[in-house]
């Protein structure tokens, strides 16, 4: 977790503010799993519901599209992100997944989501989560150059849910 990047801070700042206990991961302290150096993901968060996650933070803006004025639900990652989870979550084994969460920040273009919005350092944040199981049987290569993959937006819609829904 880098605590200087917004987005990573918001979450952080989410998750105390509704008292969900979480660790918070060392970047700078990486870990190494049978001598293979795994992407690290940024939080372990649990949950009273059963599962507990394993938190990637992927920051995007909310904002509208060029020629457009409704916003897109940017969902790309890298290969690497979703290779590394999966194998996160192998490690870990039973009664941890890993979870995508897709923190976008709001402009003042359209309406925001109907998910929670939560206020922190003068700006406004959407949390939305996708199982890296659901976003990787519906990836699809975005640029093989950037080695980025995304779900198609109708596809993605069937599968996010706002943050407080996981916890």
């Amino acid at each position: 977790m880098k605590s200087h990047i917004d987005y990573e801070a918001a979450f952080e700042h989410y998750l105390r503010s509704a008292q969900i206990p979480y660790v918070a991961v060392d970047e700078a302290k990486r870990a190494a799993f049978r001598d293979a150096r795994l992407k690290s993901f940024d939080f372990i968060v649990y949950s009273t519901r059963g599962t507990n996650w394993l938190v990637d933070i992927k920051g995007r803006r909310w904002a509208a599209r060029k020629g457009s004025r409704r916003p897109a639900w940017e969902n790309w990652i890298t290969q690497a992100d979703l290779d590394g989870l999966r194998q996160w979550q192998e490690v870990f084994g039973a009664g941890f997944a890993a979870l995508l969460v897709f923190t976008y920040r709001l402009d003042a273009v359209g309406d925001p989501p109907a998910e929670v919005v939560h206020e922190f350092r003068n700006a406004r944040y959407v949390f939305a989560g996708v199982t890296v199981d659901d976003y990787e049987v519906n990836a699809r290569i975005r640029s093989p150059k950037w080695g980025t993959v995304n779900m198609p937006v109708r596809e993605f819609a069937k599968h996010v849910r706002p943050i407080a829904d996981w916890l």
